[in-house]
């Protein structure tokens, strides 16, 4: 295979598949609904022109009897006058005229013939683009039907071209949140370490930091000892109560003594 004939081949295949997906077929479909009508159209026109003439050579034949009459009367009066010569001139024009009502007579027939041939083509015509046309919109909603579902499917699955870019948008996003976090983790823990220095000033040693731990802890001791101070502070009130109620009962309960006399 010859160079051209390769180039001209790989043309052809790519043209035809890129024809392919621009194709609509609700388009073709439509297309080809309306070149059946226009074809339909010109069927009519055949038949109304087939018609025509035929209705005009019934006129013809109506003037051609018309003056076969004519002449018939003419020769009549001829001979009633004695005039044999003009008698005969009659009958020949008349015997002519007949011959052309005898041609028009078969033309008339055979455009009659074609006018009925012409009418039964139309009707037949007709009913197929009429069958033509329900075909082609149920074809066209059942594969309205399928894209939008195919569309909702492709949608649901990310497999879309749209939402394909979206979904590669999105783990893009997220690939690099997780390298910033990561890389902020990593510096946190590099100035916790030491190994990284804080270019602002504010970075403190392996002192400070544990001076800043246990300030803190002592912080938190103050704070509990704060609160354990609070309770201690209600329940003591409560306690003192229950030990002064307790004395009076001690009190009351035990006997009085008697002081004693001392001896003179």
């Amino acid at each position: 295979m010859s160079v051209m004939k390769r180039l001209s081949l790989i043309f052809r295949a790519k043209a035809n598949k890129a024809l392919d997906r621009a194709e609509d077929p609700r388009e073709t479909l439509d297309y080809s609904y309306e070149r059946q009508l226009e074809m339909l159209q010109k069927v009519r026109r055949g038949v109304a022109d087939v018609a025509t003439s035929r209705k005009r050579l019934e006129l013809q034949g109506n003037q051609l009897q018309q003056q076969a009459d004519k002449l018939e009367a003419q020769g009549r009066q001829a001979l009633a006058a004695g005039r044999e010569d003009l008698a005969r001139e009659a009958l020949t024009r008349r015997s002519a005229v007949q011959t052309q009502q005898t041609d028009l007579a078969a033309q008339h027939a055979q455009l009659q013939a074609e006018e009925e041939k012409l009418t039964l083509a139309s009707q037949r015509l007709q009913a197929k683009v009429d069958a033509f046309r329900t075909r082609k919109e149920t074809i066209k909603a059942t594969y309205t039907a399928a894209e939008a579902q195919t569309k909702i499917g492709e949608a649901f699955s990310g497999i879309s071209e749209e939402m394909g870019d979206v979904g590669l948008a999105v783990q893009r996003a997220e690939d690099k949140t997780q390298a910033m976090q990561a890389r902020a983790g990593a510096i946190d823990e590099l100035l916790a370490s030491g190994a990284l220095e804080d270019a602002s000033g504010t970075a403190k040693d392996d002192i400070a930091v544990e001076l800043d731990r246990m300030s803190s802890q002592n912080d938190v001791e103050l704070e509990m000892a704060r609160l354990k101070g609070e309770l201690g502070a209600g329940e003591a009130p409560r306690q003192i109560e229950g030990a002064g109620g307790a004395a009076g009962v001690a009190a009351q309960s035990a006997p009085q003594q008697q002081p004693r006399k001392e001896q003179s």
